[in-house]
Formats: C-alpha cells, structure tokens, sequence
C-alpha cells in the first residue's frame, strides 16, 4: 500500500479549498495556499537533487514556515529532521550528521534566538549535508547570513504544482530525536503509518468532525512530536484551522483564544499553570469556556492542583494523555465526554496495548491496585527504532513491544497513572521515593504555587529530597517552614529536608521542568 502523510494537507485541499488551514498575526493562509506553497518546496528540493528517503532538517519556531516545508519535504518523498530552535551551532552539526541530512531549512532567527547563525555554523560543520535554505520572516527580505539563499530565492520560478512521491506507509516520514537526558540524543524514527494513525486518533479521541471543524491554538513547538501530530496533523487532518503563536506567553496565549475564537488547546502542565496564573478580574472567563471544546495535556504529569484549578475556573475537563516522542506520540488518553479520573492519563488508545514490567527485566509485573512498573508500549504508534543505533534499538524494543523508562500503576478498570520517570526515583536510605508525589502533596500548602523535587548527593543516606519551590503571589512562607510543614504531611522518608524558594524554574523548549539543571 502507497502511502504519503502529506496527503492530509492535499485531501483537505481539495475539499475545503477556502478555508482558513493556517493564522499567524493578521496573516490568514487557506488550504490551497498552504498546500500551493509546500508544492513549491518540493520542486525546490527535487529540482536540488534530493530523492526519495533523504532526510532534510527543518529549523523553525511556529510560523506558517514550518507547516509549508514540513509538508514540502514529505510530498518530495524525503524524510522531516525536525530540530529543536534552541540549538547551538555544535549541536545542529550533531543532529544534521546523525540524521544524514541532505538539506537544511532555517528560520533566520531573532536577537533573543539566533536560530539562523547558529544553524549556518552547525551546517558548515557538517558532513553530507549539501543544501542551506535560510526562512526570512520577510518574504522579499536577502538572507541576513552572507553566502546564503533564502527560500523564495530558491523557490522563485517553482511550479506551484506537485505530484506527491508516492510512499510506502512503512517508510520514515519523520525522524524526532530524544531530548538526550543520559548520553547523545537519539533520532527515532516514525513511519508514514506511525504519523497518519496517530493523527488520525483524534477523531475517537477528541470527536474531531471535518464537517465542524475545530480552531486549535499552536504554542505546543511544532518540532516536538505532540504539537506536530495533536495540534498540526490532527488539525490537517480533519480540515481545523490552526492559529500559530512562536512562543508560549500566557496573557498573549488568552488573547488568541478569545480573539479566534479557540474550540481546542493542548499544552504541557506548565503551559495550564501559566494561563491559570494569568487570568485577572477582567478576563472574559465564560467566553473562553463558552468556546473551548477540548483541552488536552500530555508531555509530563499534570498537579492535580493544577487540573482542579482550570476545570473550576473554565468549566473544561482537561483530558490527560500519554506518549513519547517514540510513540508517535500518543500512547493513552483520558476519555472525551466522560468523566475524570484526575492524575490519570486514560487508557490504551485504538490499535495500542500497554502493560506494565520488572524494570530490571522484561518481565510482565503481577497486577494489584498498588503494583508499580515500567510501562511498556506496543502497537501501530511504535517507532522503526533509533536511527542508525541497532543497539540502542535492541535496549528497548522487543517482540514489537517498548519500553518507556517511566514507571507507572493501572486501576481494575485498566486506566494507567504515571508515578514518575524511573531515572528521577530518588532512593533515600534504601527507600523509594518518587517526586510527583512530593509535588503533588507541596502543591496543596496555600502559599506554593508549582514545585520540583529532585535528589541530590547524601553521605549516608545516598540521596537527600531537596524541593525547588515558586510561591504565589504576596507568599512569605518560609523554607524552613515548608520543610517543618512537609514533615506534618508525610511520611519520615519522603519529605523533602531542604527547600529553596525561587523565581522561576529551568524548562526545555516544550516547556517541561529541566530537573537536570537542579541540583
């Protein structure tokens, strides 16, 4: 069976010509211009030599940029490399020569994120990668990088009409590495059918209906594997309308939303905090609610605090998911109409089977309500496998299953809850401790407004529980305080001994916790 992803752009193209597929600013593209413009690249990039199953890297915040040369690339028969806009040059290089990338797109950058300089000299340092194409935020602007073309300079003269490449549906459409918390990050690599059924979910997931379509609000970054196949995907998929914001803010965030009228959201747990922490006397609430549809979070555990919180502010149920970027990413889901089962991520969704094992073997664990294990993954959504690492590969697949390195609990109606990432367990004197308890219970003291609970080195008791604390607004508790309150709230072997109140905490581009940076 042939297959290509990019067919989602091109159905909806032809079905739904005029309808707005893309908003940025006060720039409205339609279906057919969005696909007009990714027909473009792919005449670019074959008139450049690139065949069938190249891979071409793709740097670019959420800007109508990324969704034309994503779905350019694909129509061209070749594979998306997708990469984080925070890169350093040293680390673009890495990324283009672990990927083999023939061709680099990259958005020019700003002052604040030089994206542009700092790809150039990754691409200079790269071997194999032969096509540079700089995205200007201005369509007639030179390249601001001497000795380089811009897009529409190379795409000037282009047909804006393109056969698609037909593709076998178990070919790589994307490659999306690993944020590469222990050692190199790794590129997974996810088939034309891992993307197409995973995107494809959002109708049992979330009612997605082509004939009322949904206006999603994109702040998730499109290089990660949640924006790209819930928001970007699954909008295409279904003829929605996506309305682009580059960097997740939340007052500007609860503009758009209002502004445009915004049916779905889908964001990180931090992305909820931050709305939540935005709103003001004078925040139109019951229109925001009146409009949202669904709000959907995955990417890390979502505070119960936080869930509550927006549900009683919104009105909206906030559907918790699970996935990796392995796994398409979509792996569980809470269910759409039903009700919550708070600090749950839902169940298996269609065609996926989860379980859970030892995680020092590949042992499935005896169930009870209180088992705890690695949850282990299998189905259409599973990655061929690390590219070019057979043995990195072989560490977590097997027999079509894999393993996920979180560890996680499932109730007698088989809803699944993620207890933590098994490499941030804290082992405190021979005790297990897991920090989203922790979070969860400091996320309850009136004056803590979000926490981070990493270990750090003890003598005698191997690790120590140490919190990194926010307080809200006009809070003056004190750290010793916390402590002595934790101690009231939890068990001697869990509560953190040391607490530092701060400002802010260190968070990746998806805007997860970093928790490596604490220490």
């Amino acid at each position: 069976m042939s297959y290509n992803l990019s067919t989602f752009l091109e159905d909806s193209a032809r079905q739904y010509a005029d309808r707005d597929a893309i908003v940025f600013g006060d720039t409205r593209l339609t279906y057919a211009q969005v696909d007009g413009a990714a027909n473009l690249v792919a005449n670019l990039l074959t008139s450049r030599g690139i065949e069938p199953g190249d891979k071409v890297a793709l740097s670019c915040p959420n800007l109508p940029y990324f969704t034309i040369v994503y779905f350019g690339i694909l129509k061209a028969g070749a594979t998306v490399v997708p990469l984080n806009v925070l890169l350093k040059g040293r680390e673009v290089a890495y990324h283009l020569g672990d990927s083999d990338a023939k061709a680099y797109f990259c958005f020019q950058g700003t002052p604040e994120l030089p994206i542009g300089q700092e790809g150039y000299a990754g691409f200079q340092d790269a071997e194999g990668c032969e096509h540079f194409f700089v995205i200007t935020a201005d369509p007639g602007a030179d390249s601001p990088i001497e000795g380089t073309e811009t897009l529409m300079q190379a795409a000037a003269g282009q047909p804006s009409t393109f056969t698609s490449v037909a593709t076998d549906e178990d070919d790589t459409a994307v490659i999306l590495y690993t944020s590469g918390t222990t050692g190199q990050p790794k590129g997974a690599e996810l088939r034309h059918r891992n993307m197409r059924d995973n995107a494809l979910a959002s109708k049992d997931l979330f009612g997605a209906d082509a004939d009322k379509p949904d206006t999603y609000l994109c702040v998730l970054p499109l290089f990660h594997s949640f924006g790209q196949t819930v928001i970007q995907n699954g909008a295409f998929a279904f003829g929605g309308t996506v309305v682009m914001l580059p960097r997740f803010e939340a007052e500007p965030a609860l503009g758009l939303m209002l502004k445009e009228g915004v049916t779905f959201f889908a964001g990180v747990p931090t992305m909820y905090w931050g709305l939540l922490g935005a709103l003001t006397p004078d925040t139109d609430v019951s229109t925001l609610a009146q409009n949202l549809r669904v709000a959907a979070a995955g990417g890390s555990a979502l505070p119960v605090e936080v869930h509550k919180d927006f549900e009683k502010r919104f009105g909206v149920t906030i559907l918790e998911g699970y996935g990796l970027s392995e796994t398409s990413p979509v792996a569980s889901f809470s269910h759409y109409g039903e009700p919550a089962r708070v600090g749950s991520v839902g169940t298996p969704i269609p065609g996926v089977e989860m379980t859970l094992l030892d995680p020092e073997s590949w042992d499935e664990v005896e169930w009870t309500p209180d088992a705890i294990g690695e949850i282990a993954i299998k189905g259409h959504n599973i990655m061929k496998g690390y590219h070019g690492r057979p043995e990195a590969t072989d560490e977590v697949l097997r027999d079509g299953w894999f393993r996920s390195g979180d560890l996680g609990r499932r109730d007698e109606d088989g809803w699944y809850y993620i207890v933590d990432r098994s490499k941030d367990m804290i082992i405190r004197g021979g005790f297990n401790v897991y920090p989203r308890e922790i979070e969860e219970v400091l996320l309850t003291h009136p004056d803590v407004s979000l926490a981070a609970v990493v270990g750090v080195p003890h003598d005698s008791h191997g690790e120590e529980i140490k919190a990194y604390v926010i307080l809200n607004d006009g809070a003056s508790v004190s750290p010793e305080e916390l402590v002595a309150w934790g101690k009231e709230q939890m068990a001697a072997y869990k509560y953190p001994r040391q607490v530092e109140v701060v400002d802010s905490l260190p968070m990746t581009a998806t805007g997860k916790i970093l928790k490596r940076e604490l220490t």
